[in-house]
């Protein structure tokens, strides 16, 4: 079946963006002039998701409200000729069906898949976090819809390589060896230790799945940090079918704390052509004032 649909999960807190996220969803922050969320969406969009579905809680109205359509400042906009930023706006207001189920409260990233179960019915899935930005030509999730789609329709986990001491930030896969890029799984670590790590491929939040996790979901026990983990339906979900970890290609960008956010920023900024000299021109400046020799 063509998966159509995707959840978002954005229910956290976002303490380490503190003050800020006082107010504001974590998700809006930008990144240049665009909030983060809206390169999750859009990878979404381009590897042909019709609708997102946005696991929230209390305070995230604003990211619902982005990708809705606020005609008070297209007419705005329409008055004071501004045309192209009438067009930006309104591309954004359009660009995919959002709906939005609320998670009470925060009991993992497995007990937020489950609440929109409902929502999904009996479709394959995507699930894209919205912590984790993959810049690609390709977009991260078309490329492991077509490793399921070649796989008879079975579940694929995104992964890519990071260093062992990294493990522990991460829920790591093992598995036997399909090609260079593709492990047939036979379960998953959740934040192993270095010495504990099966291997050294991590999953930064990239996944095809289908309704039989729900059911998984259901019925799991409280695990790592006292919270329904999807790491460990997904153990189970190995032990009655065919899971694929799939090596994706593509820059990841991990907003959700204060460094990657910085990198991103970085490397937006220089990869824009219309500020990238500006940006260069100012940082040197930067540099030269605070007396920082690089």
């Amino acid at each position: 079946m063509k998966i159509r649909k995707a959840i978002i999960p954005i229910a956290g807190k976002g303490t380490r963006f503190l003050p800020a996220t006082k107010q504001i969803a974590k998700e809006i922050i930008p990144i240049i002039n665009v909030p983060m969320i809206h390169y999750i969406v859009q990878e979404a969009v381009e590897a042909g998701i019709e609708q997102i579905i946005f696991v929230t809680s209390s305070g995230k109205f604003s990211v619902e409200d982005y990708f809705d359509r606020n005609q008070e400042l297209e007419a705005f906009l329409e008055r004071n000729n501004k045309m192209k930023e009438l067009d930006l706006i309104r591309k954004i207001g359009s660009m995919v069906d959002v709906t939005s189920v609320r998670q009470k409260e925060q009991l993992g990233l497995g007990h937020a898949v489950l609440c929109a179960k409902n929502m999904i019915g009996d479709e394959p899935f995507a699930i894209l976090l919205g912590d984790d930005i993959v810049i690609n030509d390709k977009p991260a999730i078309k490329q492991l819809m077509d490793v399921s789609l070649v796989n008879n329709g079975a579940p694929v986990i995104g992964v890519m390589e990071v260093p062992k001491q990294d493990t522990p930030k991460y829920g790591i896969v093992k598995g036997e060896i399909v090609d260079e890029k593709t492990l047939r799984m036979t379960g998953m670590v959740e934040k192993p230790k270095p010495e504990d790590a099966p291997t050294n491929l991590a999953t930064p939040g990239r996944y095809i799945l289908t309704p039989k996790i729900f059911s998984i979901l259901e019925k799991i026990p409280r695990g790592a940090g006292n919270e329904y983990q999807l790491t460990d339906a997904i153990n189970v979900l190995c032990q009655s079918q065919d899971v694929f970890a799939y090596r994706f290609d593509g820059e990841r960008y991990d907003t959700g704390n204060v460094h990657g956010y910085l990198d991103a920023t970085i490397d937006f900024a220089l990869k824009d052509p219309e500020i990238r000299d500006t940006f260069l021109a100012s940082l040197k400046s930067r540099l030269v004032k605070h007396g920082i020799s690089v």
